[in-house]
């Protein structure tokens, strides 16, 4: 197994326990995932911005600033525009069957390219694919959160909700299988997942905590940027 498929793994097991949070009702877990919402949206979004982007702008040369619109104007589309109710968070009000059906389908777009960033940032060097990795693992959770409350909301089963998660999680793991066996992908991966990530960092992310009041969530958010350049500095060194 690739070191990238197995951070996937892992990645991808975020969006079951996430699920799980959810069918099991573990509320002190469901409170934990919403700070790791905030943070998350911090950590990505510092990724994306200080590493993904030179790291695409190297790969890809000309072409990467479209490639990265690409990859934020399509989330959009699948997310925003084709899926009729869609949030990053747990759904506590009732929708129709239809909504969890078009927010999984819109959802697995984006989780394919987490899996086609971590693959992308490993063939670049291991230090930026475990950055990488953490920023994607930290939205998991809440995602698996969105998929399964939409589910259950629609009318159906915790099975089903859980089943649901797992298939993000699968697709997360196929984008890094096809990222290794298309020339496409290795080349230009990076600049479309960089435009994915700064979609579900600016546009899904920080609109869930922004409106709230308190102070915790802020502060996750503001945390989740030091907590990134913390990590920066410490594998820079050991490289």
């Amino acid at each position: 197994m690739s070191k990238a498929l197995l951070y996937a793994l892992v990645a991808a097991a975020g969006n079951v326990l996430g699920a799980l949070a959810v069918t099991r009702r573990a509320v002190r877990e469901l409170r934990v995932i919403e700070l790791l919402v905030a943070f998350g949206a911090g950590f990505m979004l510092s990724v994306a911005i200080v590493e993904l982007l030179p790291a695409a702008l190297a790969r890809s040369g000309n072409i990467a600033p479209a490639l990265v619109l690409v990859g934020y104007l399509a989330v959009h589309l699948t997310q925003h525009t084709l899926t009729p109710h869609f949030h990053f968070g747990e759904e506590t009000h009732p929708v129709s069957s239809i909504a969890g059906t078009s927010a999984l389908v819109g959802l697995l777009l984006h989780t394919f390219f987490d899996g086609v960033a971590i693959a992308s940032a490993f063939l670049v060097r291991t230090q930026l694919g475990m950055v990488v990795f953490v920023a994607i693992f930290l939205h998991k959770l809440p995602e698996g959160v969105t998929i399964s409350s939409l589910m259950l909301a629609g009318g159906r089963s915790g099975g089903r909700a859980v089943g649901a998660a797992a298939l993000l999680g699968l697709a997360t793991l196929v984008g890094v299988v096809l990222t290794d066996e298309l020339g496409f992908l290795v080349q230009h991966g990076l600049a479309i997942s960089a435009g994915v990530t700064i979609y579900v960092a600016a546009s899904n992310l920080v609109p869930e905590f922004q409106g709230k009041k308190g102070w915790q969530l802020p502060a996750a958010f503001f945390a989740g940027a030091a907590v990134f350049f913390l990590t920066k500095t410490l594998l820079d060194g050991v490289s």
